[in-house]
């Protein structure tokens, strides 16, 4: 579900820094219940990667790449000065847990930090940024998943409009509820003790 963006922003985040001036578009959360202390947000993309796919997911995905090759929308790749991750400090780096730069399916992974990861995108339609976020809560984790957009051309509007409906309602639910029911499998939190009649 979508939360408050304020809630999203309080957390200590390298994102925060980075992408200042960056509009955020959203942000979209999904509890995780139960775990143990010290899971990182590498364990929640691990299960994710392992996670059978979304069949809607996959159909939209395809459509779109079909769009964008008719378009031409892909075919120049992101320059390396273009890259958030041209602006890592030597820290930044040497806390990455996975290589800055590294792709990630249409992303780039900028960084991958044990409670915070950075994806970038860039095409004719947006240049984008996914911040994934993981806090511990009461009973478990909370996934943070924040949009981010900077407009490359007058076509980044009305594509955002087109394709709101498809993300806000099928993309984004169908893959954090895959990185819930996968979490809900590996870490479920314990049953409380059985009622019995006497």
């Amino acid at each position: 579900m979508r939360v408050d963006p304020a809630e999203y922003l309080r957390l200590d985040l390298r994102a925060h820094a980075l992408l200042a001036g960056v509009p955020l578009h959203d942000v979209t959360i999904v509890d995780l219940p139960g775990g143990c202390a010290g899971l990182r947000l590498a364990d929640v993309r691990a299960l994710d990667a392992a996670a059978p796919p979304s069949r809607s997911v996959n159909v939209l995905f395809g459509l779109r790449r079909l769009l964008g090759r008719a378009f031409g929308w892909d075919r120049t790749p992101m320059r390396a000065e273009e890259s958030l991750v041209s602006r890592l400090s030597d820290g930044d780096r040497l806390a990455s847990e996975v290589a800055p730069g590294t792709p990630a399916g249409p992303f780039v992974l900028v960084y991958q930090f044990p409670r915070e990861a950075l994806l970038e995108t860039r095409n004719a339609t947006v240049h984008g940024f996914v911040c994934m976020a993981l806090a511990p809560t009461a009973i478990g984790y909370r996934l943070y998943w924040g949009v981010y957009v900077r407009p490359v051309s007058w076509i980044t509007r009305p594509y955002l409009m087109a394709i709101e409906p498809f993300r806000r309602f099928i993309v984004y639910p169908a893959m954090l509820q895959r990185i819930r029911r996968a979490w809900l499998a590996a870490y479920a939190p314990p049953m409380g003790p059985r009622s019995h009649l006497t």
